[in-house]
């Protein structure tokens, strides 16, 4: 099965999208089919400004039905006190919010972005999307991330390059609370290197330290402009740490 027959089978579905190179990427093959597809995005703590004005973005350039809710993922105990399974518990939380939406607005089918190169584990955000019988599209029909990007390349979309971003909850180690002050300190810290120029890198909380993980062709860049980077850092941060084993 590609796409087409996907939306030919399935002609009405609602989207839980980020803005990201996958949800992209389906939502503009759903409106190039024909079908009605509306994307929804759920803005919470847990993602920077910069995806929900990517998400608007998008949406806007395709012409395509797009909803913003909201979710106070904090207000849910174990998502705040970080275990293994936090994700299972957000995703819980935020699918369930786009499904109820949705289907007040009469769409009964839920899609989501998860592609064929995505491990087939039991991940506890995973196993969420099988719980509320959410399909997954891109997957189902094979389609790769390297083909997807492709594919968006081909179309002329903003996101076929846009590097893969994790939510900002996953800079905070596992079985450390996760509170506001350190949501913002960390999408501070990162708004700041993103204007430098540094792409495709993480801020990640240790202690009360940032551990910075930047790709290895950006390592001499970071130390070029490491008193800058130190400087603003510590704003945030205790001491300023760089990784030396570059993100991959």
């Amino acid at each position: 099965m590609d796409l087409s027959a996907f939306f030919t089978e399935n002609p009405k579905a609602a989207l839980a999208f980020s803005g990201g190179v996958d949800s992209a990427y389906l939502l503009y093959a759903a409106k190039t089919a024909g079908a009605d597809v509306r994307a929804y995005y759920v803005k919470s703590v847990f993602q920077p400004q910069f995806e929900l004005e990517d998400a608007k973005r998008f949406c806007g350039e395709l012409d395509a039905g797009f909803k913003i809710l909201t979710a106070d993922v904090l207000a849910d105990q174990a998502v705040r006190e970080n275990p293994a399974n936090r994700c299972y518990h957000c995703k819980k939380m935020i699918f369930t919010t786009i499904a109820e939406a949705a289907k007040a607005d009469g769409y009964g089918m839920l899609l989501d972005g998860t592609n064929a190169s995505d491990e087939e584990d039991d991940r506890p955000g995973m196993r969420a999307l099988r719980e509320l019988r959410v399909r997954s599209p891109l997957r189902e029909c094979g389609l790769t991330k390297e083909e997807i990007r492709r594919l968006s390349g081909e179309a002329g979309l903003f996101t076929w390059k846009k590097p893969a971003y994790a939510c900002l909850a996953t800079r905070i180690p596992t079985g450390e609370e996760i509170t506001v002050e350190k949501l913002k300190s960390t999408e501070a810290a990162e708004d700041f290197l993103f204007s430098l120029g540094f792409t495709d890198f993480r801020v990640r909380r240790f202690g009360e330290a940032a551990r910075l993980q930047f790709p290895p062709e950006q390592l001499a860049g970071a130390l070029e402009r490491r008193e800058e980077i130190v400087r603003e850092l510590k704003q945030y941060y205790k001491a300023v740490l760089l990784d030396m084993e570059a993100r991959t």
